[in-house]
């Protein structure tokens, strides 16, 4: 997915061809390589057979609202998502970030602001960094790579299972709180605690243990998540 440095698949989701046309031009000319659809369904189809690097989404699609969309993505995807809305409404705003958009963008923009805001949220998602390994008992993340083995096996995680395993993992022992989780791993500054449970639920099934009987992440009721090397006594 990645084409090189400063440049990256982009999905624009405009259903105004006008709009969409000033976008895939913008994009371009800063060597971004772009795909349009202007429908709800031709977007979920996209990010299925081809995923993006980031998606450009408008609110305002003739078969299905934006927010909807935005919530069928996360289902499928963790592809970085900018919402281009014309609602300057901070509640709704807030509610769409909650959902799981990475960013927003209020109508009309300049072509400046969204070069900046695609790099920012491109920075995010790819968390660049020199070369850096963590182990912790079994577990070994290399961070460069973004590669995850238990026990000599590769784990097949999406980007926030791998972000929130190896936030956690470069902490040990200490018990992360739930808002620090939200602010660095999701990128907002407020969060619904089961998207987190949520999450966990599934890390915890592919390093095979459960919330009952942890191994390496332990639930610390009311304050947060600690990842520490299994006991080897259990």
């Amino acid at each position: 997915m990645a084409y090189g440095a400063g440049m990256a698949s982009v999905l624009v989701v405009e259903d105004d061809a006008n709009v969409r046309t000033a976008l895939i031009r913008e994009l371009s000319a800063r060597s971004h390589v772009v795909r349009s659809v202007g429908t709800a369904m031709d977007a979920l189809r996209e990010v299925t057979q081809s995923p993006p690097d980031v998606v450009i989404l408008d609110l305002g699609l003739p078969d299905l609202d934006g927010a909807e969309v935005l919530k069928m993505l996360r289902g499928i995807s963790d592809v970085p998502v900018i919402i281009a809305t014309a609602r300057d409404d901070e509640p709704e705003i807030v509610r769409l970030l909650n959902a799981g958009a990475d960013d927003y963008l209020i109508k009309p923009f300049s072509a400046e602001h969204l070069s900046a805001r695609l790099a920012a949220v491109l920075r995010r998602s790819a968390r660049p960094g020199p070369a850096a390994e963590i182990t912790v008992g079994g577990l070994h993340i290399d961070l460069d790579r973004r590669e995850a083995l238990l026990d000599g096996a590769s784990l097949e995680l999406t980007r926030r299972e791998f972000d929130l395993l190896a936030y956690l993992a470069a902490r040990p022992g200490r018990v992360v709180a739930r808002r620090e989780l939200l602010a660095e791993v999701w990128r907002q500054a407020y969060g619904d605690d089961q998207t987190i449970d949520v999450h966990l639920s599934w890390l915890r099934r592919k390093l095979g243990e459960t919330a009952a009987a942890p191994r390496y992440l332990h639930t610390v009721r009311g304050v947060g998540v600690r990842l520490a090397e299994p006991d080897p006594r259990s």
